[in-house]
């Protein structure tokens, strides 16, 4: 009942009254109101001695019921504290409380790994759909914050080279009535209600220490903790939506309405409602927030869902949010991912966050796809993000770690399902098959779905292959989803925000395809690891671009539209780097051959007559292991259709 920052109480600018009501243990009989006199600004409070932990609350708004002014009071509900450490009950019905907990922990040694942007590897993963289906974690365990600190999890993160796992939303969210009453819940957890509370479904033991204990055992093991967090809207819904907790505070202050139909919420995120993260109360409540999981959950960065929401003002002032982000001595150390857009006409602002913020990069996802789709006229585009979307970030002072490259997400296909359906197929979503993306720039070849086709689930295999090594060896931070490591599948849903089922958990039972990509990832990840070459922090000048011919490209090579063959030249000589005492970093010359024709290509190897070229990665081969590996320079390389070759000429 005490925020981190001191605010007791709390915050309504609108309300008459305010009353705090204590429960029962089991939440159902109030047994005690208490008014709340003392009232400092707008933030309503009183001092509780007797409060002990486990008790539960919950707040009574006294103001206008007039929704055509935007207020929306009703004494009658009783209303969740905004800054719960903890809810109780069944939020989603309205029976939800909060209660008082002991946050006492012994964090011992504990240390955040602080990996540099540039050798981060993020792993966007479901904390129940991880583990619920993982033989070797405890089965009471399964899908738990405890299963995902297990020795088996963590195991599979640390050979994956893994050094930031981004969990979808954990903050306490509702179940929209709709999906309820179609047997489904809100997997994802989209639908925010207590921004300082866990979501307790992921929890083994009902206790904020299941969350630290998680925190400090990925911590030992190397491993950040990301948070995707969902600031821009709640789960309270539109007009129609309950009242669960903002709503009933103050629905004029907490939330952006219709200038013209105060009735109504100016939805910028399309569920319904959009907070207004430009109210002090507000802003105080979101910095509060972060503050909190930053100082005493100790998680190591935010995934900021919709941000463009969190940056509207009104007129043209600045952004407050980012304001006080930048100023804040905690919060601007920490990692922080923009998704920089909403759903609004003028939303889309990639490369507009200042530093230190990195955003996630659709467009390295968008160009990639149809570039191994085989569109024509990608090659140029494809040689920007491979160098790390300079165009798109470097003008705001910042290097390639500010792009998230990533292929697939946890909205859309799999990687598997991008490469086996043309179409989405959410007909289980009880949308009509509207939901979900509907240009995915996904390829089939062929067969829509799952096939018996050797020649087909080949080509399946090798364009998996095609889109992790493309990803892994790109300038920037790259972003694997978890599963797509092991050919995980949807069925094709591109749109499994409610399946908390089968279709949405992680399968560990792995045919021979799902093992040996998995070690094709392992081997990748090591590479990437080995040679700071790809892991640049600063934009570089002097990578070259050959045509199969093996010499620099033409300005009218770029523009041929159905030129799909390039190399990427990285000398490890020239590298824009420092180590940790000044001295210039340096790494074998790399070289990445590239081609999405659909026949082979003769690609001309360059250097001198005693010098040569040791291939270390072909997609072409099923386990990604070229059957040559040594390759004198001036020779050609034998560069299949739809492949992707690594090469490394050693420096003396």
């Amino acid at each position: 009942m005490r925020a981190r920052s001191g605010r007791p109480g709390t915050a309504s600018e609108h309300a008459e009254r305010v009353e705090l009501c204590l429960f029962d243990p089991k939440g159902r009989r109030e047994i005690e109101r208490i008014e709340l006199t003392e009232r400092s600004g707008f933030v309503w409070h009183c001092y509780l001695p007797e409060a002990r932990p486990g008790l539960l609350y919950g707040y009574r708004v006294h103001g206008p019921q007039a929704p055509e002014r935007g207020h929306r009071f009703n004494p009658n509900r009783v209303l969740l504290d905004p800054y719960a450490r903890l809810l109780a009950g069944q939020v989603s019905a309205g029976m939800g409380r909060s209660r008082v907990v002991d946050p006492a922990f012994s964090w011992g040694g504990d240390r955040p790994p602080r990996t540099p942007w540039q050798d981060t590897l993020i792993y966007e993963l479901h904390v129940k759909g991880f583990t619920q289906r993982h033989p070797g974690v405890p089965e009471q365990l399964r899908g738990t914050y405890a299963g995902l600190a297990s020795a088996a999890a963590i195991e599979h993160l640390k050979r994956l080279g893994v050094t930031a796992v981004e969990l979808l939303p954990v903050h306490a969210f509702v179940d929209e009535r709709r999906l309820l009453q179609h047997g489904l819940r809100n997997y994802w957890g989209y639908s925010s209600i207590g921004y300082f509370a866990p979501e307790m479904r992921y929890s083994s033991t009902g206790t904020l220490g299941e969350f630290k204990t998680m925190v400090k055992t990925l911590h030992s093991a190397g491993i950040e903790v990301i948070l995707d967090v969902v600031y821009n809207h709640t789960g309270e819904g539109d007009h129609h939506g309950p009242t669960l907790s903002f709503r009933g505070i103050d629905n004029l202050a907490y939330y952006r309405l219709d200038p013209h139909n105060l009735r109504h919420y100016a939805d910028t995120t399309g569920t319904g409602n959009s907070l207004n993260a430009s109210h002090p109360a507000v802003l105080a409540l979101i910095m509060d927030s972060l503050r909190y999981w930053a100082e005493e959950m100790h998680v190591d960065g935010f995934r900021f869902d919709l941000a463009t929401t969190l940056t509207r003002e009104n007129g043209s002032s600045p952004s407050a949010f980012l304001a006080a982000m930048a100023q804040d001595p905690v919060l601007s150390q920490v990692k922080l991912i923009a998704e920089s857009w909403d759903l609004a006409p003028d939303g889309y602002r990639i490369g507009r966050f200042p530093p230190p913020w990195s955003e996630w990069n659709d467009t390295y996802r968008d160009t990639v796809r149809a570039y191994w789709k085989g569109d024509e006229g990608m090659l140029g585009e494809l040689a920007h993000r491979l160098a790390g979307s300079s165009a798109i970030f470097e003008a705001t002072g910042r290097g390639p770690s500010a792009s998230i490259n990533f292929v697939t997400a946890h909205d859309g296909f799999t990687l598997h399902d991008l490469v086996s359906y043309n179409e989405k197929h959410n007909e289980a979503n009880h949308e009509g098959n509207r939901d979900g993306a509907h240009d995915n720039r996904s390829w089939n070849f062929g067969v829509e779905g799952p096939t018996e086709d050797l020649q087909i689930k080949n080509l399946r295999e090798r364009q998996k292959r095609n889109f992790l090594a493309t990803l892994l060896f790109s300038h920037g931070v790259p972003m694997l989803v978890a599963g797509d490591e092991m050919g995980r599948t949807q069925r094709g849903n591109n749109n499994a925000y409610c399946h908390d089922s089968e279709l949405s958990w992680l399968d560990w039972e792995l045919d021979a395809d799902a093992r040996t990509l998995r070690e094709f990832v392992h081997r990748l990840a090591r590479l990437r690891a080995a040679h700071p070459a790809f892991r640049r922090r600063r934009y570089s000048r002097n990578i070259s671009w050959m045509s199969p011919a093996g010499a620099a490209m033409s300005e009218e090579q770029w523009k041929q539209p159905f030129a799909r063959a390039v190399g990427m030249f990285l000398s490890g000589r020239e590298l824009p780097e420092r180590d940790e005492r000044g001295r210039p970093v340096e790494d074998d010359d790399l070289l990445l051959l590239f081609n999405a024709h659909h026949d082979a290509v003769e690609f001309a190897l360059p250097g001198g007559q005693e010098e040569r070229w040791d291939a270390l990665v072909d997609t072409g081969f099923a386990d990604g292991m070229p059957q040559v590996r040594a390759h004198p320079a001036g020779a050609a390389y034998p560069l299949q259709g739809r492949s992707v070759v690594l090469l490394l000429k050693p420096n003396a």
